[in-house]
């Protein structure tokens, strides 16, 4: 089998005045070596499906599965061990750390998941290169174009040798021409041990990826693939 997560009647809740149930019953698997786009309008729940496959949220029920393993979401340590070097995250907001420099985004992202110092920033200058981004190693996130501070992020999120890569709308803030650069480097990171999931409202990116999914009505909906 080369399933990577498997998701098994996954429901997410938000109380407030009234309980929004976001995601229902969710049954999927995603495979090792695919890349996955979800597309629905804002407020379906692309954005929440992420963070729960980050485990930076949890499920109001149902189960998480990554490798056979089941997610313990009350074992916030192990999660964060696992987040650190299974999974990479990339969002609409680069959220880069802006009193530091691009290289050293990079770095202190490996030095976070317990890396050696040298084999980190040798590590964070072949990821830079790989993304085209050498000549700016050194400048800080407000010195960087919208497009080199997602190039960045990728970096980032590479940094750790993920399996599993999540993105959150990464081209949504940007001019076309440097949305196809900037989606061109992610798509060019997949791997047959490698999952890729984006979200997206663009659906030229979305039809590139080997599976195309909606969400509709709290679930997950097969479009092509």
């Amino acid at each position: 089998m080369n399933n990577l997560i498997e998701l098994s009647n996954l429901n997410k809740d938000f109380d407030g005045l009234k309980k929004i149930n976001v995601l229902k019953k969710i049954n999927y698997k995603f495979k090792k070596g695919k890349i996955y786009s979800l597309i629905g309008p804002s407020g379906s729940g692309k954005s929440t499906l992420l963070n729960l496959l980050s485990l930076i949220d949890r499920p109001s029920s149902g189960s998480i599965t990554i490798e056979k393993n089941q997610i313990d979401f009350n074992n916030s340590k192990e999660n964060d061990i696992l987040r650190a070097n299974k999974i990479g995250i990339i969002y609409q907001q680069d959220n880069l750390l802006s009193d530091f420099t691009a290289i050293e985004n990079i770095y202190l992202a490996s030095l976070a998941a317990g890396k050696d110092k040298e084999f980190s920033m040798l590590k964070s200058k072949t990821l830079l290169r790989k993304v085209g981004l050498t000549s700016r190693s050194n400048h800080y996130p407000s010195q960087l174009s919208g497009g080199e501070k997602q190039r960045v992020s990728i970096a980032r999120a590479l940094i750790n040798d993920p399996q599993i890569i999540l993105a959150d709308e990464p081209t949504g803030s940007l001019d076309l021409k440097t949305a196809k650069d900037v989606f061109n480097i992610l798509k060019k990171q997949i791997n047959s041990n490698r999952l890729i999931i984006f979200a997206t409202h663009n659906r030229f990116f979305a039809k590139k990826s080997d599976y195309l999914l909606e969400i509709v009505n709290g679930n997950i909906k097969t479009i092509n693939g």
